[in-house]
């Protein structure tokens, strides 16, 4: 089969403004940025305010393996498949952040027939959000730096900065450095780092944010350190919020493009669900509702993290009702959350197959847990057989819910006109009743235990004196009353990534514990969690080139 790039490279893209027309969207409401990608004005949603909106389909799946899910790939296929079925559909999902794109984990526009494209362009520098985020962040960075070195009138307790700087790049030497070094001239010395961009809270308020007034209102709220009183410093106190504002004026409008079969997609905004929420934009989520009957998005790696968070925190924060949830799997990972080693894979294992099993039925109760109706995708892999197929079927139908194969990676949407009819079936005969899973108003102690016994199975939670200080100081500051973000590795319901399956009796252990002010929640980081990524022994960047012709190689 041909590798991701080549099928992108040969798709039969139509111009952007005939998507844009097929959804309705004005002439006046469009920026192309080229033939094949276009920013849309967040006009279109008060033009449509009166418009019902469609039903939301949420994406979701186990915990990631080395052997692979296909998350965004069956969200792309299952997009597809709906417009087949003759459902005017929108696929929203996040841009992929260069990090792991030349890292291990390639890129974000999902894989063989069913991608996103121009894939190569949304891989790279796409439209520029990535880099207004980064600016907009190391600009507020400066403007603190510098206020300290013109006097410090703010009174900023130079230990107590917590406004590190970001680029979009793994880079784990910029983890930890000292600014400041030479001359009198050339700032304070003191101790920093780097964070890799999707980590900046920048990044979680543009995707949160449901306006510009929205927006500049969250960044002035956005919290960079404290005083030497203990009290809270702010961006807006530093008068940076408008500044802030105007690099992000671009930025902050939905990136309209299309799949391999021209199905519109929104791709806008792109936190990790492993250190920040995981979702894309409100605002391409929400216009996307008023330009179709079905949006389908996703929530990124394992329903642990990113469908907790689509839950808890995107969709109470602005007011959405998801319909349905489609939970992926592959045979190929739920038998290596059975103890099957990756390269014994291809090999039919029923009682790896049944022992991994555990890892779907937990998330599956997690997603009930929100009231959302579920079915489970398998994306479909040559090696499975017949009889572990009818195994997993057999085992979830016990669970009252149904399987449906996709095979959308080799047939596009047409791998997914079976899933698609499900799809509708749910969202036309059976009601949703979402509810977050805690009460915001909770302390921040009971909403990280409510999380951590609810949804990974923790025994218990053990709260270092660190994060216990600094969760004493928050509630003091009155900045306590907020959804909870869980910062966790994505390889395990627990801090351990190696627990695989679905471990229990367990003890969470959280490290650290910062307000995010501005995006409107508390970050709960545990285990050995980092913000800023190292590169693997091998990254993916070393098989990337471009030829004399312009093809691109090794980018996936």
């Amino acid at each position: 089969m041909k590798t991701d790039v080549q099928i992108a490279q040969e798709a039969k893209m139509v111009p952007i403004k005939e998507i844009a027309d097929y959804l309705g969207i004005n002439e006046h409401e469009l920026e192309p940025y080229g033939r094949y990608k276009a920013k849309v004005s967040l006009d279109v949603l008060d033009r449509l305010e009166e418009r019902p909106d469609a039903k939301l389909i949420l994406v979701t799946a186990i915990n990631p393996t080395p052997a692979g899910e296909g998350k965004t790939t069956t969200n792309v296929g299952l997009s597809m498949g709906l417009n087949k079925i003759g459902r005017k559909t929108i696929t929203a999902l996040r841009e992929p952040s260069l990090g792991p794109v030349f890292g291990i984990k390639g890129g974000a526009a999902g894989g063989g027939y069913a991608q996103v494209v121009p894939m190569e362009d949304i891989n790279l520098h796409f439209t520029g959000d990535f880099h207004a985020i980064t600016s907009a962040h190391n600009l507020l960075a400066a403007i603190l730096d510098n206020h300290i070195h013109q006097g410090n009138a703010l009174n900023i307790d130079p230990k107590r900065i917590v406004w590190k700087r970001v680029l979009d790049m793994n880079d784990r030497a910029l983890r930890n450095v000292i600014i400041g070094l030479g001359g009198r001239m050339d700032g304070f010395v003191r101790q920093s780092g780097f964070d890799i961009t999707v980590a900046s809270e920048i990044m979680a308020i543009l995707c949160l944010s449901t306006s510009l007034a929205d927006l500049k209102a969250r960044l002035a709220r956005m919290v960079v350190g404290y005083n030497k009183n203990g009290q809270a410093v702010t961006a807006g106190d530093l008068q940076a919020t408008g500044a802030m504002a105007l690099l992000l004026k671009d930025a902050i409008m939905p990136n309209l493009v299309q799949t391999i079969e021209n199905t519109p997609a929104f791709i806008h905004g792109g936190p990790f669900a492993n250190i920040a929420h995981g979702c894309n934009s409100v605002m391409a989520t929400k216009i996307a509702l008023k330009l179709s009957d079905y949006v389908v998005t996703e929530a990124g790696f394992g329903a642990d993290l990113g469908a907790e968070k689509f839950f808890n925190i995107k969709c109470r924060d602005a007011e959405l009702k998801p319909d349905a949830t489609v939970l992926v799997a592959t045979i190929r990972a739920l038998k290596m959350n059975g103890g099957v080693p990756k390269n014994e894979l291809a090999h039919e294992n029923l009682a790896a197959l049944e022992a991994g099993m555990v890892n779907l039925e937990r998330h599956l109760e997690n997603v009930h847990k929100f009231g959302v109706p579920a079915v489970v995708a398998i994306n479909k892999f040559p090696t499975d057989t017949e009889a572990e197929i009818q195994l997993l079927k057999d085992k979830c139908a016990a669970k009252g819910v149904e399987v449906v194969l996709a095979e959308v990676f080799t047939k596009g949407g047409e791998g997914a006109v079976e899933l698609a009819h499900k799809v509708v079936e749910i969202c036309e005969t059976q009601t949703s009743n979402y509810a977050p899973l805690y009460d915001v108003e909770g302390s921040i102690e009971e909403k990280i235990t409510t999380i951590a016994t609810e949804i990974y199975r923790a025994q218990r939670v053990e709260f270092t004196s660190a994060a216990r200080k600094q969760i004493g100081e928050l509630a003091t500051l009155g900045l306590d009353k907020m959804p909870i973000c869980m910062a966790k590795t994505q390889y395990s319901f627990s801090d351990n990534p190696s627990l695989l399956g679905a471990p229990t009796g367990f003890t969470l252990t959280v490290r650290e514990v910062k307000v995010s002010a501005g995006a409107g929640f508390i970050v709960a980081l545990t285990g050995d969690i980092m913000t800023m990524p190292g590169l693997p022994k091998t990254p993916a960047a070393n098989g990337m080139d471009i030829n004399e012709d312009g093809e691109i190689i090794g980018l996936s």
